[in-house]
């Protein structure tokens, strides 16, 4: 999984222009990986403003608005990529471009749930 930071404060303040050459840097790192097989999904999330944090403690759940971290740097959304190495994850996380400005976080998913209907 790679995870995308970034500073919504400052993207909001990014021209339009430079926003969506982002973009459009990100569609075409889509594009390939998809073509190469790679591609598993990925999703934006919404601002942290709409976030929760539920801590329990000593079985008393507690319910706080916004993201567990308080920092300007935010998890703004995440992609999964199904490729041969931890290189290549960090290969295609080093192109995309919040790496550029912010960070990406790279992390091997070790178990999964299915989910159940």
């Amino acid at each position: 999984m790679l995870m995308i930071y970034n500073n919504p404060a400052i993207l909001g303040a990014m021209p339009e222009e430079e926003r969506d050459g982002l973009m459009g840097e990100v569609d075409a790192i889509i594009e390939e990986l998809t073509r190469s097989g790679e591609w598993v999904g990925g999703a934006a999330l919404a601002e942290a403003s709409q976030a929760h944090t539920v801590r329990v403690r000593s079985g008393i759940p507690a319910t706080t608005d916004g993201p567990f971290a308080e920092a300007k740097e935010q998890l703004a959304g995440y992609l999964i990529v199904d490729c041969e190495s931890a290189e290549r994850a960090i290969e295609i996380a080093a192109r995309w471009p919040d790496a550029k400005y912010w960070a990406m976080e790279v992390r091997p998913i070790v178990d999964t749930v299915d989910t159940v209907v």
